[in-house]
């Protein structure tokens, strides 16, 4: 199982924005983050300074959202999207998206949903419910 540390994350991000930002050869992921970067301008300053990005501390006191933490939830939803895991996420997604009328408003919902499943299962000490989820964005997508 792969498991990034925070600086390896953080990292990670910081190096596919240099990258995007110089035109240099990414990776598919870095290409992946790079295109969710450029969705969120308010994120590029945090980005571009990578020291102050490591250091970093991301309080909800703060009142700021922590843009490695959003990005990530992309990056994990387009994945799940990408191997429709769980089964059917695809589709629902997709229909999202439609009835929005625009694929990043219908992640920032799947995120919510997301970052509920795993609030959920934090908060019981049970392991996440993919069937669970599926069935709120379905709910969402229908709406």
């Amino acid at each position: 199982m792969f498991a990034p540390s925070q600086h390896d994350v953080r990292s990670f991000f910081c190096e596919a924005w240099r990258k995007q930002r110089a035109a240099e050869t990414m990776s598919p992921m870095e290409t992946l983050a790079a295109e969710w970067i450029t969705r969120h301008p308010e994120y590029h300053a945090d980005l571009a300074d990578r020291e102050a990005a490591l250091a970093a501390v991301y309080t909800v006191e703060d009142g700021r959202t922590n843009p490695f933490l959003h990005l990530s939830m992309h990056l994990s939803i387009s994945e799940q999207v990408s191997i429709d895991q769980p089964r059917g996420i695809r589709q629902a997604v997709e229909l999202l998206a439609a009835r929005r009328q625009d694929l990043h408003a219908a992640h920032h919902e799947v995120m919510d949903l997301l970052g509920e499943m795993i609030w959920q299962s934090q908060r019981s000490g049970l392991p996440p419910d993919p069937h669970a989820y599926l069935d709120r964005v379905r709910q969402r997508a229908t709406r």
